[in-house]
């Protein structure tokens, strides 16, 4: 494996092998991850839409796609108020 020189900023450049193979490109982010030995890892932040799910919580029945586009049809056109 490569190896990189930190800067007096406490940066570095990640060779181009490592950006290669962690399938890194410009404005990427990484995480730093202890491992169970005290080894930092260095892996790609990655994340989904998906792992958003279940963050708020919602008390209130399913609502379809249909009920949903007909929502944003009506406050698209301003007949939306707050007692709908």
């Amino acid at each position: 494996m490569t190896t990189a020189a930190v800067t007096s900023k406490g940066q570095i450049t990640i060779p181009i092998e490592v950006r290669k193979k962690l399938g890194l490109k410009p404005g990427d982010r990484v995480r730093f991850v202890e491992g169970e030995n005290g080894e930092i890892i260095l892996k790609p932040k990655t994340g989904s839409i998906m792992d958003l799910e279940g963050i708020v919580p919602w008390k209130g029945k399913p609502v379809t796609i249909e009920e949903m586009n007909e929502t944003i049809a009506k406050g698209w056109s301003g007949q939306l108020t707050f007692e709908d």
